[in-house]
């Protein structure tokens, strides 16, 4: 009886998050569907205007902007967050003393439970400054938000990381230092290979995260309709077009935002779905 109790909940475990998937998907389709048969795909993707007619019913919606500002946002945070992460859960699992290994990997913790709005008004009042000095251009921009987004994914990536490459039984390090390798080829040739899947899902689950934040990036973004002439200017991103805007749309604007929640939903699944198949593809 309870082995056939535990069998039937865990089928429905797993067909209730199948279902949840195709009710957010449908969802987000129907309410988007007027903006779809109104400006199609290709004209949507490839469109940068926003503006709203003069009866609040109409106008003409274009998701280029938001759409690059998400894509090139969190292509800045990836550039920069995967190289330290790496760097961070080197450090914890092969160079550093023991302890420092335990105060360090606290604070990657710690950095990793901060609320999105701290880092955005830490941001907006540190970071952007510093690199408008630096750097021109104005302090709320595009590089902002990706380097916000960075230093927000860095704890995750590294913790992942880490775990994964503590896996790595020691057997097979000390064999490799044995036959005379150094560090360098040890962390190359039998630490990176065998956490390979974990080193890989961390970052997937950044790029999630990096995708779909909103409070930390809607600080520092500049949330203007503005294709940006670079990376030092202000434009928006999905996510913070959906939190500014969308309690004052209706109508074809309000379906438009549900059209980006669609794109932005469908980017993440593709994204996950290829990694997936990465995955399965490897596995024996």
């Amino acid at each position: 009886m309870f082995n056939r109790l535990f069998r039937y909940s865990s089928y429905a475990s797993a067909w209730l998050v199948l279902i949840v998937l195709a009710g957010i998907f449908i969802s987000l389709y129907y309410y988007a569907s007027d903006a779809i048969h109104e400006f199609g795909f290709w004209h949507f993707l490839t469109d940068p205007t926003w503006e709203v007619g003069e009866d609040d019913e109409g106008g003409v919606f274009g998701g280029l902007i938001p759409i690059l500002g998400t894509l090139f946002s969190t292509v800045i945070a990836m550039i920069v967050a995967v190289p330290l992460a790496m760097g961070i859960a080197l450090f914890l699992t092969e160079i550093a003393h023991e302890k420092l290994k335990a105060p360090v990997g606290i604070a990657i913790e710690l950095l990793a439970a901060i609320p999105s709005i701290i880092y955005g008004m830490w941001a907006l009042f540190f970071l952007g400054p510093v690199l408008q000095h630096l750097f021109g251009g104005q302090s709320n921009s595009l590089l902002t938000a990706g380097l916000v987004l960075a230093i927000m994914i860095i704890p995750f990536m590294a913790a992942i990381t880490r775990d994964a490459m503590n896996t790595t039984p020691a057997v097979l390090k000390e064999s490799a230092y044995a036959m005379g390798a150094t560090r360098f080829e040890v962390v190359k040739d039998v630490i990176f290979p065998y956490a390979r899947r974990g080193i890989i899902g961390s970052v997937i689950l950044a790029l999630g995260r990096a995708l779909g934040e909103t409070m930390a990036v809607a600080f520092v973004i500049g949330g203007v309709f503005r294709m940006p002439e670079s990376l030092t200017q202000p434009t928006i991103s999905i996510p913070v077009l959906l939190a500014n805007n969308f309690g004052e749309a209706a109508d074809l604007e309000l379906s438009a935002m549900f059209y980006l929640a669609l794109i932005l939903f469908a980017i993440s699944f593709a994204t996950i779905s290829i990694a997936k198949f990465f995955f399965l593809r490897e596995r024996v």
